[in-house]
Formats: C-alpha cells, sequence, structure tokens
C-alpha cells in the first residue's frame, strides 16, 4: 500500500501567507507536465511494487490544469503503477476554479475528492490574503461540486487571522458546518518568513492575535465541529466518520509514498528524498534525464522521532507493540519512562495498545511530542 504526491505549482496570483512552491508562470505549464510525467516513470521503482492506494494532486493551484493535462498524467499513473487498487484520488482546488463545465470534466476523470482551500467567509479578510474568491463563490463551489456527483468534498480554514475575533471565527464555523462536508481542517496561521504577511507583521501593518485568543479559537474549533458530528481524528482535522483524508493518513501511519514535481518529498520507510524547489531546474533536470533532488538515510534515531511525532497526533495514537518491535526495549522504555507524568496528569492515555493525546492533551500537543523524542 502506498501513496502518490503530485505537486502542481502553478498559481494565478500568490496568497500573502503561502510559502508552499508556486509559480505564476503559467506558460510552462506544457513542458512541466511532461516532465512530471516523465519523472513519474522515471521513479517506478520507488515504491518497490507497493499498491497505489491514494493518489493526492496538491499545490499551487492544481485547478489550474486542464482536461488533456490530467488525462496524461493519469494514463502514466495506470501504466507505470496501476490504478486497480486506488481508493481516494484527490484534487486541491480554489472554488473560483470549479465552475459548472470545470467540475463536470472533473467527475469524468478518476478524482473522487475535492479538497477545496476556502480559509475564511469573511470578505475583508479575503481581500488581505489576496484569495481570488468570496464568501459567496465558495459557498457556491461546494454546492456545484455536490450537483457535479462528488460525494466527499473537505475544505480548509485558516485562524488566528489578522484581526480575528471570537465572533468572526464562530462565524466561519458556523457556515463550515452548515455545508455539511465530509472534511474540514483547520490550522492556526503562522508567519512564516520571506512571505508577504511576514514582512507586514514586521512592519506593525497587521497584529499577530495573542496566546490566549489562539487557545479560545482552538477550543471553539473543536466544541462546534464535534457538536455538529465531526471526528476530530487529527489535531488539525476533522471528519465525518469514516471521511478522514486516506492519502494525510499514510503521512501520520509512516505509509510509503511517492512525491513528484519541484519541493515534493518522497519517503519509502528508510529514506527521504525531495526534489529541487525550482521549476526552471526541476524541468531541466528531467528532461536531461538527471533529477535535482536531495536524500537522507533515516537512522534508528529519527525514524523513532518521526513516528512519535506522526502517530502521537492522531487519534489512533502510537501503537506499543509496533514501536517496541521497530525499536527495541531501549527506545520503548524511554517513551514509556517520558509519558508517565502525561499518562499520570491525564493528558495522556492507554487505548487499545496505544498510547494517544487526550482531550487537555490536544491542547499542549507540542510540549509533550518534544518531550517523547529521543536527543542523542
Amino acid at each position: 500500500m502506498a501513496g502518490i504526491y503530485l505537486h502542481i505549482p502553478f498559481c494565478k496570483t500568490r496568497c500573502i501567507y503561502c510559502d508552499f512552491y508556486s509559480t505564476t508562470r503559467s506558460e510552462l505549464k506544457t513542458r512541466y507536465v511532461r516532465a512530471l510525467c516523465r519523472e513519474l516513470e522515471m521513479r517506478k521503482k520507488y515504491l518497490k511494487g507497493e499498491y497505489v492506494e491514494t493518489i493526492y494532486f496538491g499545490g499551487g493551484t492544481p485547478s489550474q490544469l486542464e482536461e488533456e493535462d490530467f488525462i496524461l498524467i493519469f494514463d502514466v499513473i495506470r501504466e507505470q503503477y496501476g490504478m486497480e487498487h486506488c481508493r481516494e484520488i484527490t484534487l486541491e482546488a480554489n472554488p473560483d476554479d470549479l465552475t459548472p463545465d470545470y467540475l463536470k470534466m472533473l467527475a469524468s476523470l478518476p478524482f473522487n475528492r475535492i479538497s477545496m482551500g476556502i480559509q475564511t467567509f469573511d470578505d475583508t479578510t479575503l481581500q488581505l490574503l489576496k484569495r481570488r474568491h468570496t464568501s459567496r463563490t465558495a459557498i457556491e463551489a461546494v454546492h456545484r461540486c455536490r450537483e457535479a456527483g462528488f460525494q466527499n468534498i473537505s475544505i480548509d480554514l485558516i485562524y488566528g487571522l489578522p484581526g480575528e475575533t471570537k465572533e468572526r471565527w464562530e462565524n466561519d464555523l458556523r457556515q463550515a458546518t452548515s455545508l455539511n462536508v465530509e472534511h474540514i481542517s483547520a490550522y492556526h496561521l503562522t508567519y512564516e518568513e520571506d512571505t508577504p504577511i511576514y514582512n507586514m507583521l514586521k512592519q506593525h501593518q497587521i497584529e499577530e492575535v495573542d496566546e490566549d485568543s489562539s487557545l479560545q479559537f482552538f477550543t471553539l474549533l473543536i466544541e462546534h465541529l464535534q457538536e455538529a458530528g465531526y471526528e476530530h481524528y487529527e489535531i488539525s482535522n476533522f471528519c465525518r466518520p469514516g471521511k478522514y483524508s486516506r492519502h494525510n493518513t499514510s503521512y501520520w501511519k509512516g505509509i510509503p509514498y511517492l512525491g513528484c514535481g519541484p519541493s515534493a518529498h518522497s519517503f519509502n520507510g528508510t529514506t527521504r528524498e525531495w526534489n529541487v524547489s525550482s521549476i526552471d531546474l526541476y524541468i531541466k533536470g528531467i528532461e536531461g534525464d538527471r533529477r535535482n533532488f536531495e536524500t537522507e538515510n533515516l537512522d534508528q534515531t529519527t525514524r523513532y522521532n518521526e513516528f512519535i511525532i506522526t502517530t502521537i497526533r492522531t487519534v489512533w495514537g502510537t501503537p506499543i507493540e509496533k514501536l517496541k518491535q521497530e525499536f527495541g526495549n531501549e527506545l520503548w522504555e524511554y517513551c514509556r519512562k517520558m509519558s508517565a507524568p502525561y499518562l499520570e496528569n491525564g493528558k495522556l492515555e492507554m487505548h487499545e495498545g496505544a498510547l494517544r493525546l487526550t482531550r487537555e492533551g490536544i491542547f499542549i500537543s507540542d510540549s509533550i511530542m518534544s518531550d517523547l523524542l529521543w536527543v542523542n
């Protein structure tokens, strides 16, 4: 079982908070899609014959691609990896790209899940963020996805945005739950260096929300979504029963995945690779059959630390037997010792053979993870 991630770096415009690799140079699209297909062919052996269960088109803005682009990519995946075992094929999309004609085209392709970046339903804030859609556009896009036959829709929200208030965040949550989508991801805004919003913060054009407000917003998020029937299955992710993101869950469960495109990461259990974060260098390398990438061989300490960080953040928790089998008694004893205080104070619990965060523990998850990590 494995996943494939395809990075589609094209954007019409850049959002001021985003630090993912992207470009507005749409004139490179045709060459890029050919290079992406070539990389898929070049790296067929990376997944060691594992069945591909999930495919994820991320970005950038994958909804900038056209039908012929998708057909070309799917043909290569089908030929090189097979798609008969695929259970989830996701397209990230901007609401304003999801016109009736575009959705009709997507519905004719293997896609069965749409992930839509809405961020907020406050139009003033959307303008500040340089988003291309309005609140109304986003709502209509969700309805159009339903009309096109999509039964697995995810939306992204961001909280802790400039000027955020309890009332505004509650309005976002009410609007989100009223759409009755299958999945909601909600992330606190982070000010990444070299982004326009970071520069605005440093120039005192906007203010960062305080820690108490952040805690209040996170509490409201959990309460509103659980009351609306969503399961809180990962720190930032909520779903209707059984509708968790299979692709993202593969990252948290240590399932191998192949990442293609500039800046894309790959993991096969023992090594991690990442492609160059430049569309020019990426295309030039692939066209010359000399892929530009870096690789890291993961030693036991690194693998243990990644295992803790990825598993403890989910509702399934860190499986004890698997930890013992993969990392031995020394690291298990260390984990047991470091987790003991949190088990005693109710921040961690043992559940069905796994160590997992309690509702109270979620609020200090960073501290708990840090304490469980092995430091040489």
